[in-house]
């Protein structure tokens, strides 16, 4: 499992280390700040000098800010120790890195200071800056001349003495993150062992006498070929294509297309029920037709359409599929005109499950969400929108993979 996507804010108590600061700031009279890794500011400025004041004030000044502390902050996690600077503005800053098990999470800026009195030099760039800044040119001088003159000793050993204290909240704070989230795949991985299990009992009980329900179904193939009932006979090809889709490993991953054929074999058995209470439109992309999928992905969602949507409806209604490319990824987009759900039952459904959702397959949104999650990483699954008396869009995303990639899932 690894954190580095997560940024400093999501890992400490920002209330602490706002006060650590402060009381920093309060003891030696440099000024201090902390930031992620890309230079934006996580705690409060502590202790800021009237002249940097006046530059954060200003769009382009605080824009220059951020890309100073970032470079700084970068140079720190570099080298792994405290980094000194003249930031844009002429004014000593210096940057201790965040470590923690080798990894950079942000840095602590300080110093808004000068190591010389300025002279004729550092004025005149001064003047140039508060034009450039467009702020009020006598003003801005006088502020860089309070610049305070500190040793550079004295200002790199404040520095490490707020890395070590930080580091500390820090390091706790990480540690607290990782605990949390590996609290949570143990919980996730428990719930889809669970669901597993569930699914292979079910399974188990329908798979009594595989050969006999296909034997009974052939039978009856060929006698509504001689009593001359050719629907009777597709709707039991049909039938007969679903099950044995449906006795296959639900962990399989299959080619799109082969998916897609199920669920035109579902629907075709429930047009039969329905007739033209329900009318149906499916689009696919060739190009991404060979694309993998887990298996009895899509016929759960298809389902809880016809079920939940469309048939409480009295006005006829539209289930629509779509599918196609989207840069690396593959979506498909269910859609029905059906009774739509309040925007509370939508998080129900996506986050909780519910009764009744995907009961023929025993496979619930929640379950085709977590399955989806588990193979590809959170940042693929489902996506639901309904707005009620109007229907639902359930959104399936998750990225284009082909035979010779399987090894990653």
């Amino acid at each position: 499992m690894t954190l580095t996507s997560y940024r400093l804010e999501e890992a400490v108590d920002g209330l602490k280390l706002q006060e650590v600061q402060n009381k920093f700031s309060e003891a030696t009279g440099l000024a201090a700040i902390i930031a992620e890794r890309d230079g934006s500011a996580i705690t409060r400025p502590s202790h800021f000098s009237r002249l940097c004041r006046m530059i954060r004030s200003t769009q382009l000044g605080r824009e220059e800010c951020y890309k100073s502390d970032a470079q700084v902050g970068i140079m720190a996690a570099e080298t792994g120790k405290t980094s000194m600077h003249y930031c844009h503005s002429g004014l000593i800053d210096l940057a201790a890195p965040l470590m923690v098990n080798g990894a950079c999470w942000g840095s602590i800026l300080c110093g808004q200071v000068l190591l010389s009195k300025p002279g004729k030099e550092e004025l005149g760039h001064a003047v140039w800056r508060a034009k450039k800044l467009g702020l009020n040119t006598e003003e801005y001088v006088d502020a860089f001349r309070e610049i305070e003159v500190v040793p550079e000793n004295r200002v790199r050993a404040a520095a490490e003495l707020l890395q070590m204290v930080a580091n500390y909240i820090v390091e706790m704070g990480v540690s607290r993150l990782f605990q949390q989230k590996l609290v949570e795949e143990i919980r996730t991985r428990a719930e889809m062992e669970q669901a597993l299990r569930s699914l292979e009992l079910k399974a188990l009980q329908s798979q009594v006498n595989p050969h006999f329900l296909f034997n009974t179904l052939n039978a009856a193939t060929r006698l509504a070929l001689f009593e001359n009932a050719p629907r009777t006979q597709e709707l039991v090809h049909a039938l007969a294509r679903l099950l044995r889709y449906s006795l296959r490993n639900i962990d399989q991953m299959i080619p799109l297309r082969e998916e897609i054929d199920h669920v035109r074999n579902y629907l075709l058995i429930q047009k039969v029920r329905y007739q033209d209470h329900i009318q149906i439109s499916i689009e696919a992309d060739e190009e991404i037709l060979g694309f993998l999928i887990p298996a009895m992905t899509l016929q759960p969602l298809v389902e809880n359409a016809i079920v939940h949507g469309l048939e409480p409806k009295e006005e006829n209604g539209l289930l629509s599929i779509v599918a196609f490319a989207d840069g690396e990824e593959m979506v498909v987009m269910i859609r029905d005109t059906g009774v739509g759900m309040e925007n509370s039952l939508v998080n129900r459904v996506l986050n909780e499950g519910g009764s009744g959702f995907g009961h023929t397959t025993g496979l619930g949104i929640r379950n085709v969400n977590g399955r989806l999650q588990h193979y590809f990483g959170k940042q693929y699954g489902l996506s639901i929108s309904s707005t009620v008396t109007e229907g639902t869009e359930v959104t399936v995303r998750l990225p284009r993979l082909s035979t010779s990639q399987t090894e990653r899932v």
